[in-house]
């Protein structure tokens, strides 16, 4: 009985640690996105204050409507949602494409190959290298720079390709028993039980290309190229306090013009990671297992 007693009360510790924890996570993580919040509708005198702004005292959305109405705002949120949109499809599609084989023991060098890629995880070709064959392929002011050098990611790969190792060889044999090609098994097979890792690596590849705009400031110098976090950049590099005959009502400050762009660059993420949350971590438990 003692014993027992003596198991609860260490399980009871251990909840109350682990919850702890959980919640002095929460509260670093909820605090920082309350505070640039705030700060992105507060006016300057307000930000000009020290300390955390987690409640807004006074609201004031000139910082929202100087970034909106800039010249190019709108066009390169659209160039960055064609970017999303079109760079993750083909991500996912050639992740799925590269990995279905790789996840075949009877794959001929196999090994060898998954040793290149977790090389290309580790190496890179520098940003020179990578520059001259950006300009030898016809890529730069190209709209394509932004999809076709991206296509793949060795981690996803391999976290792919470890999700379809998991699923049973009879679903296959049984498929191909009926007549059908290996295409076939990779579409009508594997992919209708491979959601979570689908999901997974689809949020990846969509984070990816919306925050993406190093390659924007190497390879694109057409400013109806120009991605949303390249412009948002730009815009803020180039803000400063703009002062309206003093009253400090109609004062941007250049740090509320940053929070705002930056609240502005996060509601399509933040607004669709809630529909893919659910086969994220079985996604990544069960894709990291096997190796």
């Amino acid at each position: 009985m003692k014993k027992i007693s003596k198991t609860i009360l260490e399980d009871r510790f251990v909840d109350v640690v682990v919850y702890t924890i959980l919640v002095g996570l929460t509260i670093t993580i909820i605090l920082p996105f309350l505070q640039v919040i705030t700060l992105s509708m507060s006016p300057a005198d307000v930000v000009n204050k020290t300390g955390f702004h987690i409640i807004p005292e006074k609201f004031n959305f000139l910082g929202y409507m100087q970034i909106a109405t800039h010249d190019s705002f709108w066009w390169s949120y659209l160039v960055t949602i064609l970017r999303t949109l079109i760079g993750t499809f083909f991500c996912v599609l050639v992740t799925i494409l590269t990995a279905y084989p790789l996840s075949k023991e009877k794959l001929p060098f196999r090994k060898y190959i998954m040793i290149f890629i977790v090389f290309t995880m580790y190496f890179k070709g520098g940003v020179i290298p990578r520059f001259l064959l950006i300009k030898q392929l016809g890529l730069l002011n190209n709209f394509m720079v932004y999809i076709l050098p991206e296509l793949i990611t060795g981690f996803a790969l391999i976290i792919t390709r470890n999700f379809f190792m998991e699923i049973p060889n009879s679903l296959e044999e049984a498929a191909k028993i009926d007549g059908a090609s290996n295409m076939k098994v990779l579409f009508s097979v594997y992919l209708p039980v491979s959601k979570p890792v689908v999901a997974t690596i689809s949020l990846w590849y969509a984070v990816y290309h919306w925050n993406a705009w190093v390659d924007n400031l190497f390879f694109v110098t057409n400013e109806k190229l120009f991605t949303l976090q390249y412009m948002l950049r730009n815009i803020i590099l180039s803000g400063q306090n703009l002062d309206a005959d003093m009253d400090p009502n109609l004062v941007i400050h250049t740090e509320t013009m940053k929070m705002a762009a930056l609240v502005l660059s996060i509601i399509p993420i933040v607004s669709i990671y809630p529909f893919i949350q659910k086969y994220f971590v079985k996604g990544m438990l069960v894709g990291s297992v096997k190796g």
